[in-house]
């Protein structure tokens, strides 16, 4: 088992022992997730909760806290992440290290209303999590989350993963070339 999965494990049972969904490791994450699956432009007919995905969200949104910084790639990419959680993404899914079909971060925003605004109004994140590419509107498992941390930079950190689980020969149907890749999509809110 990978550091990442042992971390996971071992947060898991005190993360989810409060926790009010599996979609979300808090009150505002699972806001947020609701706010996504029931947002009236979601192309998506169902976005199924992920015990997973929120337990690794919960991870990354600590680690930038901790290192104060919003950044994708933060110990590897979000699609290397989750696989070493022991999530299997479909293998057409990027496997470099700046790879992210996946992810959708942001700091800075103290709420899951304002977050989700400024989600809507960049485009790459709208995409995603509403289901407005092709290939993101196969993705159907959702874990959020939102850590606080008062002597960070951003005070807030939101990690979002949406994603499409692993199927037996699954594939995309279109060039390859045509995957969309949000490694250097990051919303941050500037402070007063």
């Amino acid at each position: 088992m990978s550091k990442l999965g042992i971390i996971l494990l071992l947060c898991s049972s005190s993360v989810f022992a409060s926790e009010t969904s599996d979609c979300g490791n808090n009150e505002q994450a699972v806001l947020l997730s609701k706010l996504i699956m029931e947002d009236s432009e979601q192309k998506r007919s169902k976005i199924r909760c992920n015990r997973v995905l929120t337990a690794v969200a919960e991870a990354k949104a600590i680690k930038m806290a901790d290192f104060g910084l919003v950044m994708h790639n933060l110990g590897g990419s979000p699609n290397d992440r989750l696989r070493e959680a022991g999530y299997k993404l479909p293998k057409h899914y990027g496997g470099d290290f700046n790879s992210n079909q996946v992810e959708a971060i942001a700091g800075g925003y103290s709420n899951a209303i304002a977050v989700w605004d400024a989600f809507k109004s960049s485009d790459a994140h709208r995409s995603h999590l509403l289901g407005e590419h092709e290939f993101y509107l196969e993705q159907d498992e959702i874990g959020v989350a939102f850590i606080k941390k008062n002597e960070s930079p951003h005070v807030e950190y939101w990690v979002v993963y949406l994603t499409k689980g692993y199927q037996k020969n699954q594939s995309y149907p279109t060039d390859a070339s045509e995957i969309p890749n949000k490694s250097l999509f990051i919303l941050q809110q500037k402070k007063q």
